[in-house]
């Protein structure tokens, strides 16, 4: 069963921050004529480049990428419309003859746009009353009290992730059954095919290190300060982002640089294994090692005629 758009095969190109996704993208793109559909939640906001390891536009090669900078700092993140964007993205791909390549490590965006995904209600009052508690406690509470409730909930989120907390509770209390019970069974919206990029733990983990130095030669603490005139420290959801949360906390005071820049490292390694955990349940993803020479070529092998 597929989409009410153009009929053809997504590619997405799925796994753990700092494996090498752009990277296999920008190849598969021009092996398959195709574009990419950002996948990545934090790549969506405008001025987010350096923290999220945002291709520049020599860096894309001449690839048409769709859903990066589209939303202001200030903007929280909303998965229903990044849902209905991305899917006119791809089925404005589709109806031109080329092929989609969905790239990222968002997994509850990838979902999103790959599957019959329905997202559940809200509740204006109830909403409020979490995010005032949210204000006022901080997200450790919530998070205790979710991963109580939903322990597969509380394993995907991070436990600063005040907004996604205050939105499992939402659904459980709206609901009465846990958060994970709203995720449906995958049933595919368009043919695709995921690929997932991983490399060696050990290997991953000197590769995060080597993107957070980098990260810091190439500016991001005048990019966040920067963003910090644009909203930032206001915006729910972007300000939550890895590095930029970190330089917050710096510019604010409450850490010294090089405590920024550690933490830096730490949380996306944290991360990393977080996104491994989700993403790993998916028997549907084939998985790469990034660390093999002939990575584009094993990749080419696992899409169909029908994308090609």
């Amino acid at each position: 069963m597929t989409g009410a758009g153009p009929v053809g095969t997504v590619v997405a190109v799925v796994g753990p921050t700092a494996a090498g996704k752009s990277a296999l993208s920008i190849a598969l793109a021009h092996a398959l004529d195709g574009e990419v559909v950002n996948a990545d939640s934090m790549q969506l906001y405008r001025g987010l480049d350096i923290g999220t390891a945002k291709l520049t536009p020599a860096e894309r090669d001449g690839v048409p990428h769709h859903l990066l900078d589209i939303w202001d700092v200030t903007e929280p993140v909303s998965v229903a419309e990044y849902q209905r964007l991305a899917r006119a993205a791809v089925d404005d791909i589709l109806s031109r003859g080329r092929v989609p390549l969905l790239v990222g490590g968002s997994g509850l965006y990838v979902r999103a746009v790959l599957e019959r995904f329905e997202f559940p209600g809200t509740d204006p009052a109830l909403r409020e009353r979490l995010e005032r508690e949210l204000a006022e406690v901080g997200p450790a509470p919530l998070y205790a009290r979710l991963r109580a409730a939903d322990p597969a909930a509380a394993e995907g989120i991070l436990p600063g992730n005040g907004r996604r907390i205050v939105r499992a509770l939402e659904v459980i209390e709206l609901t009465g059954a846990p958060f994970t019970a709203s995720l449906p069974q995958p049933t595919p919206y368009y043919p695709s095919v995921q690929l997932g990029v991983d490399l060696e733990t050990g290997l991953l983990d000197e590769r995060i290190a080597s993107r957070v130095d980098r990260m810091w030669a190439d500016g991001l603490v005048a990019e966040t300060r920067e963003l910090v005139g644009r909203g930032l420290a206001e915006g729910r959801t972007a300000s939550r982002a890895l590095g930029y949360q970190q330089v917050l906390r710096l510019l604010a005071g409450e850490l010294t640089e090089s405590q920024a820049h550690d933490e830096t490292v730490r949380a996306t390694r944290r991360f990393v294994r977080r996104q491994r955990s989700w993403f790993r349940r998916d028997p549907r993803i084939r998985w790469l090692d990034a660390a093999e020479p002939d990575l584009i070529e094993a990749a080419l092998r696992l899409v169909p005629a029908a994308a090609r």
